[in-house]
């Protein structure tokens, strides 16, 4: 057997990123930019008031209350262009709207009251009051944000503020998901003798959208080589990487260990030293990553996370494509056997009333129990030993 982290170590040295691209702001949201993005205009492109209320010079305001002639309104977006606060008048105006000529101040409407053509301006108010500068945000040259970072919605609405309509990025990695089996059936007929519902693909279809990866499902194949040839040849040419799920275990006879390590000469077929997901097999054709996961439910989506989550993330330019584990509490104890393996617990992790993360388990931890890996939202790496007791700390992946 193999560490984990030496698993991980050769996958990750292995895959480099996607070619960058060109993509419209809406569809951005997720992916990480290629190179540094810089503002070619100011944000906001003019002065502009903060609040609904009146402009006018704050030194008409001295002495308050005072009485100004009102000589004009300025809604958002109206050129004000004509528009000029004199000695002792004000513009009415609304939040956004650009300050006009003259005015250097802005009283908030609630410190006002109106009298036929005058407005009564009840406290004096600072040179600058609720005015929003040009350039206060940004200014054209500024760097916005570096190179790799990864764009949530703030980010895209600085760019939509900037006129960005379409944004360069690491390509999202689009991915195929095949299964493998004469057991398996997703057609909705009822099961005959030896026959289960395909979950695995399912299962990682929906990882794959979650990591933020284009899925593509490429269905059932049976444990005919030939078929098997053809759906991954056929899998791979239309994608940047492929999961297959089954027929990594010691001893399988199926066709998939013949043809992939056929395709891939450095395919790998490894046992980590790991509980569950302990069967893998990695390896490149050409430049595109082949993970091959273990069939069991939990299994396959425990290697997924550990190992081609990952690798999918940093070939889309995440800098920290490793999820990093945080220090939590044991509430109900964490056992186990010593068998020279790391443990990965499914648990329920929540902060307590100290602050502190507290975990425990979520259920069954057998490898086809699929439940208790739904309703885990972390992962405990329970090192080799006789477990964790309550109230004892160990390093959880919080998954959600």
């Amino acid at each position: 057997m193999i560490s984990l982290s030496s698993a991980q170590a050769r996958i990750l040295a292995s895959v480099g990123p996607l070619r960058p691209v060109a993509i419209p702001l809406d569809d951005a949201l997720g992916c990480v930019t290629s190179v540094p993005l810089t503002a070619e205009e100011a944000v906001p492109p003019f002065a502009n008031t903060a609040m609904d209320g009146f402009a006018v010079r704050a030194s008409d305001t001295a002495g308050a209350p005072v009485r100004l002639r009102v000589v004009g309104t300025l809604p958002a977006g109206l050129d004000p262009a004509g528009l000029f606060v004199g000695e002792g008048e004000a513009i009415r105006i609304m939040t956004g709207a650009p300050i006009p000529d003259g005015a250097d101040a802005v009283v908030m409407v609630e410190l006002t009251s109106t009298e036929g053509d005058d407005v009564v301006v009840s406290e004096s108010v600072p040179v600058g009051n609720h005015l929003r500068s040009a350039g206060e945000d940004l200014s054209p040259g500024q760097e916005v944000f570096p190179a790799f970072t990864v764009l949530g919605p703030g980010h895209l609405g600085v760019l939509a503020s900037l006129g960005y309509r379409k944004v360069p990025v690491f390509s999202r990695a689009r991915v195929g998901v095949l299964s493998t089996g004469d057991e398996l059936v997703d057609d909705g007929s009822p099961l005959r003798a030896g026959q289960i519902r395909d979950s695995n693909r399912h299962t990682l279809l929906a990882l794959l959208r979650e990591a933020g990866c284009e899925a593509v499902d490429l269905g059932i194949v049976r444990d005919d080589e030939t078929s098997v040839r053809k759906a991954i040849e056929e899998g791979l040419a239309a994608t940047d990487a492929l999961v297959t799920t089954g027929g990594v275990s010691m001893g399988d006879f199926d066709e998939v260990k013949k043809v992939l390590t056929d395709l891939a000469g450095d395919l790998a077929w490894m046992q980590v030293a790991i509980k569950p997901a302990k069967p893998l097999a990695f390896g490149m054709v050409g430049e595109k990553p082949v993970f091959g996961l273990p069939g069991n439910p939990a299994s396959s989506m425990v290697s997924f996370e550990l190992f081609a989550r990952p690798a999918l993330r940093q070939m889309m330019g995440y800098p920290s494509p490793r999820r990093s584990p945080v220090r939590a509490v044991v509430d109900d104890g964490l056992p186990r056997r010593p068998d020279g393996k790391l443990h990965l617990v499914r648990v329920a992790s929540s902060f307590g009333d100290d602050g502190r993360l507290h975990v425990r388990s979520s259920g069954g931890q057998g490898s086809n129990l699929l439940r208790s890996m739904a309703l885990a939202n972390a992962l405990a790496l329970v090192p080799d030993g006789d477990g964790v007791p309550v109230g004892g700390e160990v390093d959880v992946l919080v998954l959600a």
